[in-house]
C-alpha cells in the first residue's frame, strides 16, 4: 500500500456479492465520503449483470465533484480474478434466492413456529446455513490461494457460521464479521440519556459499552456516558415506560417491517439484568418459542413485526428499479453517512486510525471465558495497523449463559452437518433450538427439517440427495 499525507491511494478491495444492491451501495457511498482512502474495487457476483451495473454506479459516484474518495470499480469474471492480490475482501452475498428464504421463514409456521427474521437462529437460520456454508468453503479456499494476507470482512448471515466456516477452512485467515445491531442499542441508550438529562446531539460512539455474546444475541453488562452509569437510568426508564416501550425519533414499529418498540429488550433486562443489544426481531428468535414468538398476536403485543419474504421480494423489486435509474443517470445516490463502521475499520487496519468496535471472531483468546474457544463470539476489539486485538469481555452470567449455550452447540452441529451432509445432525440442531423445542413432537420436527432441506436442495451439495 502506498501511504502519502496520511492517505492510502492504491488499496485493492475485492467485493464478493452485492448483487442485491443494499450493502454494496452502503459501502460505495461511505467510501465516496472518505478522503483518506482510494484505489480499485473489484466486483464479483454470480449475477454478472448485477456486478456490471454496480460498476457503472460506483464509477459515477466516484467521479462526482462532491465525492472525496476516488475509486475505480471493475467487474471481475471469476472469484479468483477478483481476489488476486487483494488487500481487503468484503463478503456480502445472498445465499440462494428469496424463493428458498420463503421456505426457510414460512414453512415452520405449519407447526406453529414463527420467525421474525429467519436468517440466523431457528429452523430458517439452520437451513440457510446449510446452503451458505458450502459457498463460504469455496470462498475461504480461494482467499487462501489468491490473497492469504488480506483482511476479510463478512456481512453475510448467518454471521457466526459464516465466520466459523472461514476459519475452519483456512485457520490463518484474517477474517471478522461486522454487524450494526449493537449500534442500534447504543442509539436507544443515547435517546434515553438525552430524554432523562435534557441533553441534545449525543454521539452514539460516546455511549461506551462492554459487548458480550454471539451475533444477534449480544448483551451489555456495562454502559456509560461521560461517567454516568446508564444501567440505573435504563432501569428507571423501563419502570416508567415498559408497556409503551421506547419510540425512536422518525420510526414507528407499527408501520415498519424492521422497527420495534424495544419491549423485548426491556423484558429481558427485567428478567436477566443485562441490556440485550440487538433488534427485538433478532432477540426473540433466540428465546423459547412460547414466549415472544408464540403467535402473530403475541408478536404484536410485544410491538415488533414478522418480516415476511413477500415484503423482501417487493423491496428487492424496488431496489432493482432504483438500480436501473442510477445506471441511466435518472437518479443520484444520496451522499449521507450510513452509520456503519466498515470504512473506519479499514482505515484503522491501514494504520490511519485506531478504533474500538464490536466484532465477530473466534473466542481464541477466551474473550468470554465461559464459552468454548471454538465458539465465534461478538465482543469489542481494538483495530490498529494490520491488527485486531480482542478485548476480554468477561463471563456471561449463568442465566444468560444458559440461553446462549444451545445456540453455540447448534453452531457446531450445523457446521459439521453442512460439511458432511448429515441429516441426523440437522435433526439434532432443530430439536435443540429453543424456538422449536416443545412446539411439536420429534417426528413432526424431523419431517419439517426434511421438507425444508428439499426446498433448498438446488443449492446443496450432491450428498444431500442420498
Amino acid at each position: 500500500m502506498n501511504y502519502q499525507n496520511n492517505r492510502v491511494s492504491d488499496l485493492q478491495i475485492a467485493y464478493i456479492g452485492g448483487g442485491s444492491r443494499g450493502w454494496a451501495w452502503t459501502f460505495m457511498t461511505d467510501l465516496s465520503m472518505e478522503d483518506s482512502l482510494g484505489g480499485t474495487i473489484r466486483l464479483y457476483d454470480i449475477d454478472r449483470e448485477a456486478a456490471r451495473q454496480n460498476e457503472i454506479i460506483g464509477n459515477h459516484l466516484s467521479e462526482r465533484p462532491d465525492a472525496k474518495g476516488r475509486w475505480n470499480y471493475v467487474t471481475s469474471q471469476t472469484l479468483q480474478e477478483a481476489l488476486a492480490g487483494a488487500d481487503f475482501v468484503v463478503i456480502s452475498i445472498l445465499p440462494g434466492t428469496f424463493d428458498e428464504m420463503q421456505t426457510d421463514v414460512h414453512l415452520p409456521e405449519r407447526l406453529g413456529i414463527y420467525q421474525s427474521v429467519g436468517d440466523t437462529a431457528g429452523p430458517g437460520g439452520i437451513v440457510r446455513a446449510l446452503r451458505t456454508i458450502p459457498m463460504f468453503v469455496e470462498i475461504a479456499a480461494a482467499i487462501k490461494a489468491c490473497c492469504p494476507d488480506a483482511w476479510v470482512i463478512n456481512y453475510t448471515n448467518p454471521m457466526t457460521l459464516c465466520v466459523k466456516t472461514l476459519y475452519h477452512v483456512f485457520p490463518k485467515i484474517k477474517a471478522f464479521g461486522c454487524c450494526h445491531e449493537v449500534f442500534g442499542t447504543q442509539k436507544v441508550l443515547k435517546g434515553i440519556c438525552q430524554e432523562t438529562f435534557g441533553l441534545r446531539d449525543i454521539d452514539r460512539r460516546d455511549i461506551h459499552v462492554n459487548v458480550l455474546g454471539i451475533n444477534h444475541f449480544t448483551w451489555f453488562d456495562q454502559a456509560s456516558y461521560k461517567g454516568i452509569d446508564l444501567f440505573p437510568v435504563y432501569r428507571d426508564f423501563i419502570e416508567r415506560n415498559f408497556e409503551n416501550g421506547y419510540d425512536e425519533p422518525d420510526k414507528n414499529w407499527a408501520n415498519s417491517t424492521f422497527n420495534c418498540a424495544h419491549r423485548v429488550k426491556f423484558d429481558l433486562f427485567n428478567r436477566f439484568g443485562l441490556i440485550a443489544a440487538a433488534g427485538d426481531r433478532h432477540l426473540a428468535e433466540f428465546m423459547p418459542g412460547d414466549e415472544y414468538l408464540k403467535d402473530p398476536e403475541t408478536v404484536k403485543d410485544w410491538k415488533f413485526g414478522l418480516t415476511t419474504v413477500a415484503w423482501r421480494k417487493e423491496d428487492l423489486k424496488n431496489r432493482l428499479e432504483k438500480s436501473a435509474r442510477l445506471v441511466k443517470g435518472e437518479e443520484e445516490m444520496e451522499l449521507t453517512p450510513s452509520g456503519e463502521e466498515g470504512i473506519l475499520l479499514i482505515k484503522a487496519l491501514c494504520g490511519l486510525d485506531r478504533v474500538i468496535s464490536n466484532v465477530n471472531i473466534p473466542n481464541t483468546y477466551l474473550q468470554i471465558p465461559n464459552l468454548p474457544p471454538t465458539a465465534v463470539v461478538e465482543t469489542n476489539a481494538v483495530f490498529g495497523r494490520d491488527s485486531i486485538k480482542p478485548l476480554i469481555a468477561g463471563e456471561l452470567p449463568e442465566k444468560v449463559l444458559s440461553l446462549v449455550m444451545p445456540h453455540v452447540e447448534n453452531h457446531e452441529y450445523v457446521l459439521k452437518a453442512a460439511l458432511e451432509c448429515d441429516r441426523k445432525l440437522v435433526y439434532k440442531a432443530f430439536l435443540n433450538d429453543p424456538l422449536v423445542r416443545g412446539r411439536a413432537d420429534d417426528e413432526e420436527v424431523k419431517k419439517l427439517a426434511d421438507d425444508m432441506i428439499s426446498g433448498t436442495l438446488i443449492y446443496l451439495p450432491e450428498g444431500w440427495r442420498r
